[in-house]
């Protein structure tokens, strides 16, 4: 399949983009090994890397994982373009704005529980690399292992080219639909849906709104990969199927591209001669792809009890240790509530693993207050959450009638390591004071 090429004239214009977005194909599952050509002939038949590449083009492999790992979790793509990787100048050090990179050094781990509200206006001319915010995180991006959060606001199209050495990038929209520009093709997210920059992927992202803002998981470790399902069977949960990766979509653009590269923390940049998203035919498995969050099959109790929140996983980045995840991505998607004497919101819980939650649309059915779209809560390993007291109270007295929550969109970035957070977050106007307070008031009830 193909969605053709791009001009000089027409690389960085806003106009239409909104049609093109909403009129692009793609392939379609999780962890196929697609192929595309934007160009009938462009992919070589029989071979990777034949001697002389069809129509000119340069044959390159762009790995994302060891080559001796298993097959299963092997990710790499077969890149045919018009100029390979190699051609550039050096890369010099730039300014690396708001982004911060594991280790998380300049803070020590908080117990307390936190919660942000959103990210303020940013100033005028502010494109998606400018505006991403690190909150925290864990781990060590040069030994790959852990992950950060991050949150964006934007209210520019990206002229300038990024990707990322350090990790992937799992985009969550809260507000205001993206084109991702990338060396596969296009891929067009809006809010209620996720996309994945596998790394080292180049992109540029532009806006299909007046502004833009949102979340992102940046993992350092193992590629996120659909969980197993275990005593679930074969089906539920989010299915292979409905993840769409890119038709190819080249850019075919003589003259200065500024790209971005984000290696072992730090911003570097070069000025090359020509797009880099110059990629004519594909194929492989080291894909980008955007998710529908409301196609998630949630599986839950019909008889009692709140089952755990890993319930919810959509993609995995799993460890050393089975079932021990670097980092889960959970939603708490639209469900219906039968459980038989269950007290039916999040249960208290203090848990060995550290979340972060995120708010795209609506309320929690945790908290009633407090916790809005595009605000943020973390509740680091072992300190005691849940309910809030008003939350608590009307769920304690409910009638027990089947029950569609179907008002709200959340998520979760669940990590096996506590979030250190970076000084700016620490410190942020828009942190909580008073977070705390939404447990006071749960009165003693104990009847002996």
């Amino acid at each position: 399949m193909s969605d053709g090429g791009t001009s000089r004239a027409s690389v960085f214009e806003r106009g239409g983009a909104r049609k093109t977005a909403e009129g692009l194909s793609y392939l379609t599952g999780f962890g196929n090994e697609h192929a595309s050509e934007a160009v009938p002939g462009a992919l070589p038949e029989g071979r990777n890397s034949p001697q002389r590449a069809p129509l000119g083009l340069y044959a390159e492999q762009l790995s994302g994982t060891a080559f001796t790992e298993p097959r299963a979790h092997n990710r790499r793509s077969w890149l045919y373009r018009i100029r390979p990787s190699a051609a550039h100048p050096a890369f010099t050090r730039t300014d690396n704005g708001a982004i911060r990179t594991a280790p998380f050094t300049e803070t020590v781990p908080d117990p307390n529980r936190l919660r942000w509200n959103p990210l303020p206006e940013p100033p005028a001319g502010t494109d998606f690399l400018g505006g991403l915010w690190t909150l925290g995180g864990n781990g060590d991006a040069t030994q790959r292992s852990g992950m950060a959060v991050h949150l964006y606001h934007a209210n520019a199209s990206m002229e300038r080219v990024f990707s990322d050495a350090d990790g992937e990038l799992l985009i969550v929209p809260e507000r205001g639909g993206l084109l991702l520009h990338t060396e596969f093709g296009r891929l067009h997210v809006e809010p209620a849906e996720v996309a994945l920059i596998p790394r080292g992927v180049r992109f540029r992202v532009e806006l299909l709104d007046e502004s833009a803002r949102g979340y992102v998981c940046e993992n350092y470790g193992a590629p996120f990969q659909l969980p197993d399902l275990g005593p679930i069977g074969a089906n539920g949960l989010a299915n292979a199927r409905d993840f769409r990766a890119p038709v190819a979509a080249y850019e075919d653009v003589e003259g200065p591209v500024e790209v971005v590269n984000k290696f072992c923390g730090n911003l570097w940049t070069a000025t090359y001669d020509h797009s880099p998203l110059d990629v004519v035919a594909w194929h492989g498995n080291h894909v980008p792809y955007v998710y529908d969050l409301r196609r998630f099959n949630v599986i839950g109790t019909i008889s009692y009890d709140h089952p755990d929140p890993s319930i919810f996983t959509v993609l995995t980045s799993p460890s050393d240790t089975p079932g021990l995840a670097g980092v889960d991505f959970v939603v708490f998607a639209p469900r219906w509530l039968v459980g038989e004497d269950t007290f039916r919101p999040p249960y208290f819980h203090r848990n060995v693993m550290s979340e972060y939650m995120g708010l795209i649309e609506g309320a929690y059915d945790a908290k009633a207050e407090g916790f809005v779209p595009g605000g943020g809560s973390l509740h680091n390993m072992m300190s005691a959450h849940g309910p809030d007291r008003e939350t608590f109270d009307r769920a304690s007295a409910a009638e027990l009638r089947p029950q569609k929550i179907d008002d709200g969109l959340a998520f979760m970035f669940e990590t096996r390591w506590p979030v250190t957070l970076t000084p700016h977050a620490a410190g942020a106007e828009f942190l909580q004071r008073r977070y705390d307070d939404v447990w006071q008031g749960l009165e003693r009830h104990f009847r002996a």
